[in-house]
């Protein structure tokens, strides 16, 4: 909580102490329902009107975790990727020009304004990065089996959050896999894995120095004493229970990072080939019917 000046220090602790906010069971599910409702109407909304009151909080003995959703936020930086990577008449079909003009007119202000474009959550939708894994180790993997709650997304988006302070890897008992670390740990690996992905990985890499560089910004934001947590989010609605106990891929990145280090080409390739094939799989599911 000591992350946050004043006064939003002291809205934040009212919050995480509020019975109204929604629980980590359902937080995801509540997010996917608000975007659902926006974008199901006569005119598509793809970006709120209002930032997110809501948080991701996390209890450790006597501090509180605070990692906000930033919904607004986080829709403008989506709604401009998908604008570049989209055919203007591709994309008018999504969302109606006027709808979409709005929404770029409002991020232009919000940029003029000086206020940080750096989100506390990172989004991506059907796989998780390779360079997300980079900051994290195999013992800090939690994985529960539970059902689906009520209301959460089976769609597959994986989400990079950063909370306000050290504590374990923490659930509820429902079906998710995480992990967590501090941010000290988190800066020190991919500190440490740079030099080697930059010294034997080309630019098309999914562990490619840019993007390694680029989680490596994003950390440096945050206050010292945050912590870092990668959630599987929706995609572990998309895996089987079999599927989910033999992803090990925090633990098969280091493995290819300290293999490179020692100059084992072979145990390495066979790491990364077991990374890319597993994922593969998965972002497959996107376009499946």
């Amino acid at each position: 909580m000591t992350a946050f000046p004043e006064p939003a220090r002291t809205l934040w602790s009212a919050y995480a102490d509020s019975r109204r906010r929604p629980r980590r069971i359902h937080a995801l599910g509540a997010e996917h329902l608000q975007a659902k409702r926006r974008l199901a109407g006569p005119v598509p909304v793809p970006v709120p009107e209002r930032e997110s009151g809501d948080a991701y909080i996390r209890r450790w003995r006597d501090t509180v975790y605070v990692c906000p959703w930033e919904t607004r936020l986080r829709s403008w930086l989506a709604f401009a990727r998908f604008r570049e990577e989209t055919s203007v008449r591709l994309a008018g079909s999504y969302v109606p020009p006027e709808a979409a003009r709005r929404a770029e007119e409002s991020f232009d202000r919000w940029k003029r304004s000086g206020r940080s474009l750096r989100p506390h959550i990172l989004d991506s939708t059907w796989h998780v990065p390779l360079a997300w894994f980079v900051p994290f180790a195999a013992p800090e993997r939690c994985l529960m089996l539970g059902g689906r709650p009520k209301g959460a997304p089976a769609y597959g988006r994986g989400a990079l959050g950063e909370h306000g302070g050290p504590g374990p890897a923490t659930a509820s008992a429902t079906r998710t896999l995480i992990y967590v670390t501090s941010m000290t740990e988190a800066r020190s690996r991919v500190d440490a894995a740079l030099p080697i992905v930059r010294d034997n990985l080309d630019a098309g890499s999914g562990l490619a120095a840019g993007r390694v560089e680029t989680v490596g910004r994003w950390l440096a934001g945050f206050h010292p004493s945050a912590l870092v947590e990668l959630d599987y989010g929706g995609l572990v609605h998309l895996l089987d229970d079999r599927a989910l106990r033999a992803d090990e891929s925090v633990a098969e990145v280091g493995v290819a990072l300290a293999a490179m280090a020692r100059g084992e080409a072979e145990l390495a390739v066979a790491m990364y080939k077991r990374l890319l094939a597993r994922w593969r799989l998965v972002r497959a599911l996107e376009s499946a019917n």
